[in-house]
């Protein structure tokens, strides 16, 4: 599903007057979380799910193509865990 059809859907299950205001609540919705992530907060919907950042040490890999040795460097990342009451309907 792209953002379009998950626009369509949150305006046809929510109490919007356009799909236009849809979309601006969900980008609204979208942004705080991702400047929350950015500050290093996590996010913890009780049920639902957790987001949080963790953060990948550097290390060292190899190039499949050549078979040389490379740095891959140390990154932050953006893990999601589904909490038991979405896992459990995920599972149904």
């Amino acid at each position: 599903m792209n953002k379009k059809e998950f626009v369509a859907l949150f305006a046809e299950k929510g109490n919007f007057e356009s799909k236009a205001e849809a979309e601006r609540k969900l980008d609204v919705l979208l942004k705080t979380i991702e400047e929350s992530l950015v500050n290093g907060d996590e996010i913890n919907f009780v049920g639902w799910g957790k987001f949080e950042v963790q953060e990948k040490p550097a290390r060292k890999g190899r190039n499949p193509q050549t078979g040389e040795e490379i740095e891959i460097p140390a990154k932050k990342v953006v893990k999601f865990k589904p909490g038991k009451k979405l896992a459990d309907k995920v599972n149904k």
